[in-house]
């Protein structure tokens, strides 16, 4: 029976990918920043681990409560929605260490486990904003598009070792937390200066005036396809407005 760890499980993507392994008979590790009884049902299946994607110490610890695992799905992130001039450094530093390094860092350290046995699929989960260009997401498309060149050179070392990466570009999906969080830090928390402010409604109402969404389900369907792929694709968009950006590439 194969073992997947994926961060970032307390809901949203994560929260949907664990149930769909977990429901295709695989041993699923959810791990959460700040675990919560009654996020996932009870199985003896399913563990819930603390760990925080900026925190080595919970990375370190994790892994060694998980055990030999077969797939890693880097899910946890952060938004970040807002014009760059209003946006401080410090700011822009926080989204880069989870989205970012975050993701290098568990990444790193599964890469001995996987490479000594040979096989293991690491599946990094971006965003269909690196498929075209949207307004008001300069400093998290950097931080994902940092990832997608990441996970194009990682795919090409690991592959005399077996071993898989791939990366998953999620649509938008306005039903998960993540979506509420990114409308909580767009215009009304101070990162769009007044001179911008008419623009950036303009460009808030086309968003969510778009005819295209996507799912949580489509995005725990896309990373399952990913993950038992052999055909070396890289990039799979996930959700029909990603698909429709992918396609229009």
């Amino acid at each position: 029976m194969k073992t997947v760890l994926i961060t970032g499980a307390s809901s949203g993507y994560g929260r949907e990918t664990a149930l769909h392994f977990h429901s295709q008979g695989w041993n699923v590790v959810a791990s959460m920043r700040t675990p919560r009884a009654g996020v996932l049902p009870e199985s003896d299946r399913l563990h819930v681990v603390e760990l925080d994607v900026t925190e080595p110490d919970t990375i370190t610890a994790a892994f060694e409560a998980a055990g030999a695992v077969d797939v890693i799905v880097n899910n946890a992130g952060i938004p970040s929605i807002g014009v760059f001039e209003g946006t401080p450094m410090a700011r822009v530093r926080e989204v880069f260490e989870t989205n970012t390094f975050g993701v290098m860092a568990v990444t790193q350290a599964v890469l001995p486990q996987f490479r000594e046995r040979g096989s293991g699929v690491i599946v990094n989960v971006t965003s269909s904003v690196v498929l075209g260009h949207m307004p008001l997401t300069a400093v998290y498309k950097a931080s994902k598009m940092a990832i997608e060149g990441f996970t194009a050179s990682l795919a090409l070392e690991l592959a005399p070792f077996g071993v898989r990466a791939k990366t998953v570009e999620p649509g938008a999906c306005l039903t998960t937390n993540f979506a509420a969080n990114a409308a909580d830090g767009g215009p009304l928390d101070g990162l769009v200066p007044a001179p911008y402010a008419p623009w950036a409604e303009r460009a808030m109402n086309d968003f969510t005036a778009q005819d295209l969404f996507t799912k949580e389900s489509d995005v725990a369907e896309t990373v399952w396809r990913a993950v038992h792929d052999t055909t070396g694709q890289l990039r799979f968009p996930a959700g029909p407005d990603a698909l429709h950006l992918a396609q229009a590439r």
